[in-house]
C-alpha cells in the first residue's frame, strides 16, 4: 500500500488475542522494536534490503524457545552481508518503478446517480445535483514514479574483512502527495587477532527516513463524494477555491456534516516526518588458547531511533476552517502541529560455549550458558494543539512522557549427538521483566528436542534413491507480555483531561484521577509441540519437510469488563482464557531440470491451521457470549467480531440475513430469529465463519536457460473471510440521500436496493464474504549480460511486475485484508520494475 508500509506477518496463525501476534525479528543478535516510531511507516522499512545476507524462521518449538518471553509468535533472524577476503570489489544495483492503482470501487457514475435520484421520487434532492462528471478516484489516485540505488564496496586487508554500503530510495505513492526519501549506510568490520583466536564483528547501520504522509481520509471521501459536483468551485472565495458543501448560515460557511473534498483533504494537509534510526552491534567472539573447545561470547547491541513531524493544514482549508473560538469571540483555523519520539534500547548479552568431539564413544557435546539484559526507553515530547497562526487548542496534559521498561535473562542449552544420528537438544531460558509485580516476574521457558537422521542407518546410508532422511520432535514453551502497560500493576494518579476539570471561582484546574491498576497479572504461555521429517530424495533433486504441530497458549492476555466500583477503570487486561492451534505444514522443492545451460526449480508449500480458543473466563460461565471488537463504520459503537469460546479467533458475530426465494436477494432489514422468541435482538447474532484462513499455499519456480532467467511466485489463502464494510456503508440508498446533500454509493445499491435505515442492516452475514483468492506475487525475468567494459566489470539486467493478478470471489478492492475487515484501506500497487546489477 503505503510508501514504506510493512507486510503483517503470521506464524503458525499466531498466539494470542489481545497480545501482539508479530514475530520477533532480530537482526545480527539485536532484536528489533516492531512498534517503530513516530513518524515512521514500518519498522523494517529503514532497513535496506540489499543489505540482508540471509533470512531465516524459527517456528520450530524448541529452536524458537532459547528467545524466551519474545518468541511466542516465531522468530526471524536477518543477517546482514559481511566483508570477504579477496581483492576489494564494488556493486552498483539500480532500479526505477512504476505504480499503478490496480481497482476501483464500484460506486454510480455521475450519469448513473443522476437517474437514481430523478427517479427516486424525492424531488427536494434533484436541485442538489451538479453537472460535472467526476470520477473522485481518478482524482486521488496516479502512477507513481520510484527509484532505488545502491553501491556496496566488499573487501579485505590483512587480518580485517569489511563491507560499506550505501543507498537512496525515492518512493512515491499512488495517493497523491505521498511519498517516501530514505538514505541508508551500512559498515560492517570483520577483524581477526591472536591466530583467530579473537573474532570481531562490528555492524552499523544507519538510515534517514523522510515521508510526506497523505491524508488518507481522501480515499473514504472519495467513495461517497457527490460523482455530480466539481474539483473546484466559483461559488466561494474560501477554501482557496475547492467545491464544498456550503450553509450561509453556519459560522464556517459549511454544511453541518457533509463531508469534505477528497482533493482538498490531499493537497491542503502536509504531514512531513523525518526518522533517524541507528541499529549496530559489536561482538566478541574469544576462543581460548589453553582451552581452544571453550568460546566466550560478548554481543553489545544498541537500536536507537528519533522521530520528528510537522503536520500544517491552512487555514483556509474547510477540514480546518475556523476550528476554534478563543474567549474573546475570534475564530482561528487550520494546524500546525509538532509532534516527536525518541527510542533508546540496549541490548547486552554474554554467553560461554564448550563444544567437544568426544572421539572414544563417536559423540559432539555442544553446551551453552549465558544471559542478557535488555532496556527499551521512549520518550515522547508532546506538544500543544495549534492553530495555523499559532494559537494553542489545547495543551497537553504532560509536557514529556518517558516509559522504560528492563528485562533480564538467564539461558542455558545442551546439543549431545551420538554417531551423527541421534541428536538430543534441551534447554531453558527464565525471563524477568519490569512490566509485572515483583512474585510475578519471572517466567521459565524450556525446551527440547530430538533428531534421527534415519538416511545415516545401515539400511539407507547406501541408498540412491533416499538422500536424506531426518525425524524431528521438539517441544517448548514461550512467553508474552506484549499488550500490557508499563506499570499498570502500580497504583498510580494521573492528570485528569480539560473535560474533567474543578472549578474554583472562575477558573478551572486539572485534578490528579486515580488509574485502574491490577497486580495478579502473569506471563501469558504458549506451549508447542511438533514432530517433523525432512526429506531428500535422487541426491537431494526432491527434498522438503512435512511438519505437525499443537501449540496451547495458557493465561491468555485479554482486556476484560470491570463492574463499577470495584476498579479505576472499567476494564483492566487479565490472564483469563486459553487458545489453541493446530496444523500441518508440507513443503516440496525440486530441481526438475539440472544441467550445464539449463536450470528449472519449482518450490510448493502448503499449510493447514485450525484455531480454537477453550477458554475465555476465570470462572466457567456458559451465558458469556464472548468479547467482541471490531468497530465498523456506519453505526455507533458497532462490532461484526467476537472471540468465544470453542470458536476461532475472529469470528464474525452477526445476524442471519432472509433472502427472497425467487430473486435470491436480501431482504431489507430481515432476519433469522434464531432463539425463536419472537423478537430479533442482538440475542440472535451468531457466529459466523472467520477471518483467519485455514489453508495457506505457496508455488514458486525459476527457469535458467544460458543467460536468460525467468520466474514468478504464486500465493492462496483458503476459507477466510472478509467483512465488507465499504457495501455495508455504501451499498445503501441512505448513502445517497443525506441531510441537505447527496452522497454516492456502490452499484451493490441497484442490485440490492437496501435503504440503510433498518436497525441492525449492517450487522448482516450478507456483508461477510468469502476472500479466499490465488494472488500471483511476483513474475521476473533476467538477462546476464556478462563481461562489459574490456572484461572489468560484468553487468546483470532484470525486471520484474509485483501484484501481477488477483483471483477471488470477493467483491471488495483485496481480498487480503488484516483483521477481517475492509473499510477504504490504502489500496495495494502494481509496480512494474526495470533494474540493472552490475559487479566491478
Amino acid at each position: 500500500g503505503a510508501p514504506g508500509a510493512g507486510s503483517t506477518i503470521r506464524i503458525r496463525g499466531g498466539a494470542s488475542l489481545s497480545a501482539s501476534n508479530d514475530p520477533l525479528i532480530v537482526v545480527d543478535g539485536v532484536p528489533l522494536d516492531n512498534g517503530g516510531v513516530s513518524g515512521s511507516p514500518n519498522a523494517l522499512s529503514l532497513i535496506n534490503p540489499n543489505d540482508i545476507e540471509t533470512f531465516n524462521i524459527l517456528k520450530d518449538a524448541s529452536a524458537a524457545a532459547i528467545y524466551g518471553s519474545r518468541a511466542s509468535n516465531g522468530v526471524i533472524i536477518i543477517t546482514t552481508k559481511k566483508g570477504r577476503a579477496g581483492k576489494t570489489r564494488f556493486n552498483f544495483n539500480t532500479q526505477v518503478s512504476a505504480a499503478t492503482p490496480v481497482n476501483k470501487v464500484d460506486v454510480l457514475s455521475a450519469g448513473q446517480l443522476r437517474e437514481l435520484v430523478n427517479q427516486s421520487g424525492r424531488t427536494t434532492y434533484i436541485p442538489l445535483l451538479g453537472t460535472a462528471n467526476t470520477d473522485w478516484q481518478d482524482q486521488i489516485y496516479h502512477t507513481a514514479v520510484g527509484t532505488d540505488n545502491n553501491l556496496s564496496i566488499t573487501g579485505s586487508t590483512k587480518n580485517m574483512p569489511y563491507r560499506f554500503s550505501i543507498g537512496y530510495l525515492d518512493q512515491g505513492g499512488i495517493l497523491r502527495t505521498g511519498s517516501l526519501q530514505r538514505t541508508s549506510v551500512g559498515i560492517s568490520l570483520s577483524p581477526r587477532f591472536f591466530d583467530d583466536h579473537l573474532r570481531v564483528d562490528v555492524n552499523v547501520k544507519g538510515s534517514m527516513s523522510k515521508s510526506r504522509f497523505a491524508n488518507t481520509g481522501a480515499i473514504g471521501a472519495s467513495v461517497f463524494f457527490d460523482p455530480t459536483q466539481p474539483v473546484y468551485s466559483d461559488k466561494t472565495t474560501r477554501y482557496l477555491g475547492y467545491f464544498e458543501y456550503l450553509d450561509p448560515t453556519s459560522e464556517t460557511g459549511l454544511l453541518a456534516l457533509s463531508p469534505r473534498n477528497p482533493v482538498s483533504l490531499l493537497e491542503q494537509r502536509n504531514d512531513r516526518s523525518t526518522v533517524l534510526r541507528s541499529i549496530g552491534n559489536i561482538s566478541l567472539d574469544y576462543k581460548f588458547h589453553f582451552l581452544p573447545e571453550l568460546r566466550a561470547n560478548l554481543n553489545l547491541g544498541y537500536d536507537v531511533s528519533q522521530g520528528t513531524g510537522k503536520i500544517l493544514v491552512s487555514d483556509s482549508a474547510a477540514m480546518s476552517y475556523r476550528r476554534y473560538k478563543d474567549l474573546a469571540g475570534v475564530y482561528h483555523g487550520g494546524v500546525e502541529n509538532h509532534y516527536s519520539q525518541y527510542k533508546d534500547n540496549a541490548v547486552v548479552e554474554f554467553y560461554l560455549n564448550y563444544a567437544k568431539e568426544l572421539k572414544g564413544i563417536d559423540s559432539r557435546i555442544d553446551v551453552t550458558a549465558g544471559s542478557g539484559y535488555y532496556d527499551f526507553i521512549t520518550t515522547t515530547i508532546n506538544s500543544p494543539d495549534y492553530t495555523s497562526d499559532g494559537t494553542i487548542v489545547s495543551s497537553p496534559k504532560y509536557n514529556l512522557d518517558k516509559p522504560q521498561y528492563t528485562m533480564l535473562s538467564y539461558y542455558g542449552r545442551l546439543i549431545y549427538s551420538l554417531n551423527d544420528k541421534y541428536i538430543l537438544t534441551a534447554g531453558v531460558r527464565t525471563d524477568g521483566s519490569s512490566r509485572f509485580i515483583a512474585k510475578e516476574r519471572w517466567g521459565v521457558f524450556p525446551s527440547a528436542a530430538l533428531a534421527w537422521k534415519i538416511s545415516e542407518e545401515g539400511f539407507l546410508r547406501n541408498s540412491q534413491v533416499v538422500s536424506e532422511m531426518k525425524l524431528r520432535l521438539g517441544y517448548g514453551v514461550t512467553g508474552q507480555q506484549d499488550g500490557i502497560g508499563y506499570y499498570d500493576y502500580i497504583s498510580y494518579y494521573n492528570l485528569s483531561n480539560n473535560t474533567a476539570q474543578y472549578q474554583l471561582g472562575d477558573q478551572y484546574y486539572n485534578l490528579y484521577r486515580p488509574g485502574g491498576y491490577y497486580e495478579g497479572r502473569r506471563w501469558e504461555q504458549t506451549a508447542t509441540y511438533n514432530a517433523a521429517i525432512d526429506y531428500g530424495f535422487l541426491n537431494n533433486r526432491i527434498n522438503g519437510s512435512v511438519d505437525v504441530y499443537y501449540k496451547k497458549t495458557t493465561r491468555l492476555l485479554n482486556s476484560i469488563p470491570q463492574s463499577a466500583g470495584t476498579n479505576f477503570s472499567n476494564t483492566i487486561v487479565a490472564n483469563v482464557g486459553d487458545m489453541e492451534n493446530r496444523g500441518v505444514e508440507f513443503l516440496v522443492n525440486a530441481d526438475v531440470i539440472r544441467s550445464k545451460n539449463v536450470n528449472w526449480t519449482v518450490s510448493f508449500n502448503a499449510t493447514y491451521n485450525k484455531n480454537k480458543i477453550t477458554k475465555l473466563t476465570v470462572s466457567e460461565d456458559p451465558t458469556y457470549p464472548g468479547a467482541p471488537y471490531g468497530g465498523i463504520s456506519g453505526g455507533t459503537g458497532q462490532t461484526v467480531l467476537i472471540n468465544s469460546v470453542d470458536y476461532a479467533r475472529g469470528a464474525f458475530y452477526v445476524y442471519k440475513q432472509i433472502y427472497n426465494k425467487e430473486t435470491g436477494k436480501p431482504i431489507d432489514g430481515l432476519f433469522e430469529d434464531l432463539n425463536r422468541d419472537g423478537i430479533v435482538n442482538d440475542k440472535d447474532l451468531y457466529q459466523y465463519k472467520n477471518a483467519d484462513p485455514r489453508f495457506f499455499f505457496g508455488f514458486s519456480t525459476n527457469l535458467t536457460v544460458g543467460k536468460w532467467n525467468a520466474g514468478f511466485v504464486m500465493r492462496a489463502n483458503l476459507d477466510n473471510y472478509v467483512y465488507n464494510n465499504i457495501f455495508s456503508n455504501s451499498g445503501t440508498t441512505n448513502a445517497i440521500f443525506q441531510n441537505g446533500f447527496l452522497g454516492n454509493a456502490s452499484q451493490e445499491v441497484l442490485n440490492t436496493g437496501i435503504t440503510g435505515t433498518k436497525n441492525g442492516y449492517s450487522l448482516s452475514d450478507y456483508y461477510v464474504q468469502n476472500a479466499s483468492f490465488l494472488r500471483m506475487d511476483n513474475i521476473n525475468f533476467g538477462y546476464s549480460v556478462g563481461q562489459v567494459f574490456q572484461k572489468r566489470a560484468t553487468l546483470r539486467l532484470n525486471a520484474n511486475v509485483q501484484n501481477v493478478f488477483v483471483i477471488t470471489k470477493y467483491k471488495g478492492l483485496d481480498p487480503e485484508i488484516s483483521g477481517g475487515i475492509d473499510n477504504n484501506f490504502y489500496p495495494r500497487p502494481r509496480t512494474f520494475v526495470l533494474g540493472a546489477n552490475l559487479d566491478f
